[in-house]
């Protein structure tokens, strides 16, 4: 009598390491690229507000004043450009004014007078640059009333990942978001830096990041 050996198929442990060694890889892989692309943000961050200061200088020194106050701005042939006062001085004292296509004022003169002069990139408006977390780039003269805006002329980005405004107050300062020339405040969508500087950073939160120009 012929005898049938039934035999149980299956995987051997060689073959369950490989499974394993390439899953393994496979998520490496894409936690280094999450981690790339995070440092690519962060860095273009750090590069736009590089960018803007040295458009704010090179439109002083061309036409003499600052952009968005800039008295003859009217009289350079600009669509839609408006003059501001000439008192040194971008908008009033603490305003923090969403910028958005036709939205006037200082403020927001000053990014269609960047775009005019050809030391921005975008169309020629006046809505607020935008940065690589989405969240809006906006000019502000600060009184120095509260720690997050420290006194003087600011440039503030917000929607920052705790990660990115540590990063960038790093890169630019002590990396401590209630002293310096670079302050944060926590708060989604742009929040306002006239409040009471975080503390620390927190990678679970969202801030505003203000750097003095």
């Amino acid at each position: 009598m012929k005898r049938f050996v039934s035999r149980q198929s299956g995987f051997t442990l060689v073959e369950i390491a490989i499974v394993l060694v390439i899953i393994g890889l496979l998520l490496g892989g894409v936690l280094k690229g999450q981690e790339l692309i995070e440092n690519a943000k962060i860095k273009q961050v750090r590069n736009d507000f590089n960018g803007i200061a040295a458009a704010h200088y090179a439109y002083k020194d061309r036409y003499n004043a600052i952009p968005g106050d800039d008295a003859n701005a009217a009289t350079r042939g600009w669509t839609g450009a408006t003059a501001g006062d000439g008192n040194g001085v971008v908008g009033g004292a603490n305003a923090w004014v969403a910028c958005g296509a036709a939205v006037g004022g200082e403020n927001c003169q000053y990014w269609r007078q960047l775009r005019h002069a050809g030391l921005i990139t975008g169309q020629i408006n006046n809505a607020d640059p935008t940065n690589a977390y989405g969240g809006a780039f906006r000019v502000t003269q600060s009184a120095g009333a509260t720690t997050g805006a420290p006194a003087g002329f600011l440039v503030c980005t917000g929607n920052l990942p705790g990660k990115a405004a540590a990063a960038i107050d790093a890169a630019f300062d002590d990396g401590v978001p209630s002293s310096g020339n670079v302050r944060a405040v926590q708060g989604a969508n742009n929040a306002t830096p006239y409040a009471t500087a975080a503390t620390g950073y927190n990678e679970t939160q969202i801030y505003t990041v203000c750097k003095l120009l």
